[in-house]
């Protein structure tokens, strides 16, 4: 044997160890586009609490996703809003009816009770609602407390043990503006909470934000205590500005962000790509998808896809796929949808009813 063939597999060997080692939940490739429980399994559960996150894994999501917003004291809490008139039963409360105020948030004027207005032993005294009653009733209304994201990591952690399953978490900050402009900048405290969870550097995880400078500024903080954490840049109305754009006079809507070269940009700080399902196509008359090219552009860029939201009810629906009365379930048309958007090549989807998603994208 030559004094090469011997020294070969050691200097193999060698090689490997100086390697970087790649994180055991950094992003591969999947066979399967991932179910995203959009705020728990928030068709069958009130949206944010620990039993919706717990039933979304139970029914197969991929991923949970809590919403973030900030206490007074500066505790990332899992709210759609900061606004909770409606999500919560604070309106029940008397001594708390003097919180109640209008404020400018993202340039719309909003009137109800702000997280940013409560400690977090205070928030912990109301009791989740569910806020579209009239589509899902009120079972289970006011019966789970608001959690905090320390409490969603210990939960995390409890379902990754006991499905066997590295069950990704993908949260969405919040109008980090506003909060950084009353004192509370959430970007690093968000990685730094998620950091003190080993679960954390073990599982899929995710952050997505509709501004593009919180995006940014979380990729420059999370690369040390968090290095293989991705970033979704969710995208809102094409011809509105992203709030962090308009808060420093700047020009770029989002319209400009879903351009080949806007969508090139993104792809320097971001992996993932969140638009509204309908920027993606129209389903018409017929049971049709008419497609856009944003899947397409989007894959050039180098990016994946992971429309919002599906939902199961006939109000949400495409009116070619709705069959019976406006405010009832039908799950038929929910997957018929699913598929469509499916076939025409996304990654993932935000799906209010993780069961049926998984449904869906099983049978493909």
């Amino acid at each position: 044997m030559s004094p090469m063939r011997v020294l070969l597999p050691l200097l193999i060997a060698t090689a490997a160890t100086m390697m970087p080692a790649r994180p055991a939940h950094a992003e591969t490739a999947t066979a399967k586009p991932l179910v995203i429980a959009h705020r728990g399994a928030s068709a069958r559960m009130p949206e944010h609490t620990l039993a919706a996150y717990r039933r979304a894994v139970e029914d197969g999501a991929d991923f949970i996703e809590p919403d973030l917003v900030m206490t007074r004291d500066g505790v990332l809490v899992a709210r759609h809003e900061n606004e909770i008139g409606g999500t919560t039963d604070v309106a029940l409360h008397p001594q708390f009816a003097d919180r109640k105020r209008t404020q400018r948030i993202d340039g719309i004027e909003v009137t109800g009770w702000f997280t940013e207005d409560f400690s977090l032993a205070e928030l912990k005294t109301l009791r989740a609602r569910e806020p579209l009653p009239a589509l899902r009733g009120i079972w289970y209304d006011r019966q789970f407390a608001v959690p905090t994201l320390h409490e969603i990591m210990a939960l995390l952690d409890d379902l990754v043990r006991s499905s066997g399953r590295d069950i990704g978490l993908i949260p969405e900050i919040k109008h980090p503006t506003h909060f950084r402009a009353i004192g509370l900048p959430m970007e690093r405290a968000l990685v730094d909470a998620l950091a003190t969870h080993e679960v954390a550097r073990r599982v899929p995880l995710v952050v997505q934000s509709f501004e593009p400078d919180s995006l940014r500024t979380l990729a420059r903080i999370g690369a040390d205590p968090l290095p293989a954490l991705a970033l979704l840049q969710l995208i809102s109305d094409p011809a509105t500005w992203p709030a962090d754009v308009e808060a420093t006079g700047g020009h770029t809507r989002y319209r400009d962000l879903l351009t080949p070269d806007g969508l090139r940009g993104i792809a320097t700080y971001a992996r993932w790509l969140g638009p509204h399902k309908a920027q993606i196509g129209e389903v018409v008359r017929g049971g049709r998808l008419e497609a856009t090219t944003l899947v397409a552009d989007a894959h050039a860029a180098g990016l994946k896809v992971m429309p919002y939201t599906f939902r199961p009810e006939n109000a949400y629906l495409p009116r070619s796929l709705r069959s019976g009365a406006a405010n009832a379930r039908h799950d038929a048309g929910a997957l018929a949808e699913m598929r469509l958007f499916l076939d025409a090549g996304i990654d993932g989807l935000f799906a209010d009813d993780p069961a049926l998603a998984r449904q869906a994208v099983d049978a493909r």
